[in-house]
């Protein structure tokens, strides 16, 4: 159990009689909010499957025509992300936070680096009109059901963009905080539940991308 002796100002909320009290409720309540984003890409994966199985030639086509190459590069990059994050808990938990500032400098700079790839993909599908529903003017598939594959794709990897951008914005504030001083041996569950969002991230990637880019 971890002191409150010596603790930096405001870690401690008036409210909680310890920190180790504090730390319970906090890891309870991320273990809620992932649990309701398990949810949430649950529903996404259950409507593939039904569409998969309803339109497999198409869905087979589509995926073909997807940029292979870069789906497995962005892969490797989240996959990199989620070690540098591990190493940046390590290095708070041992009293690095200058190490660990730079493990989470260049995970900010890996999710860029998938952000920018997928904006690549993205900006190709736009040029040859696979396009979600109605949108859809892809020429060289033209087998029913394409479009509702492209539905899916840009529904699934829109919304795991947007969880990319929030995790970027939850590890700069605990960039900040750690260039602060305010993560150590004493006290690291900030950055230990920021990295535990971003491994949730990295893993609904590592569904999407066989689900996709491999069928």
């Amino acid at each position: 159990m971890h002191s409150n002796a010596g603790l930096p100002p405001g870690i401690l909320g008036h409210h909680f009689s310890s920190l180790a009290r504090q730390n319970e409720a906090m890891r309870l309540g991320m273990w809620l909010f992932l649990a309701t984003e398990v949810l949430l890409f649950a529903g996404l994966f259950t409507g593939y499957t039904v569409y998969r199985f309803q339109f497999p030639e198409a869905f087979a086509e589509c995926s073909r025509h997807l940029e292979l190459t870069l789906g497995t590069v962005n892969t490797l990059v989240l996959i990199t992300s989620s070690l540098t994050v591990a190493l940046a808990i390590h290095y708070a938990r041992t009293d690095q936070p200058r190490a660990a500032a730079i493990c989470l400098v260049i995970t900010l700079l890996f999710a860029l680096s998938f952000l920018g790839i997928k904006a690549v993909e993205y900006a190709e599908h736009f040029h040859e009109r696979s396009l979600p529903g109605k949108y859809y003017a892809y020429e060289a598939v033209k087998i029913p059901g394409a479009a509702m594959f492209f539905s899916v794709y840009f529904l699934m990897t829109g919304l795991h963009g947007l969880h990319v951008i929030a995790g970027m914005s939850v590890l700069s504030w605990i960039l900040r905080r750690t260039l602060q001083g305010r993560y150590s041996s004493q006290y690291y569950t900030g950055l230990e539940l920021g990295g535990l969002y971003w491994h949730l991230v990295d893993l609904i990637w590592i569904f999407l991308y066989p689900l996709l880019y491999l069928i």
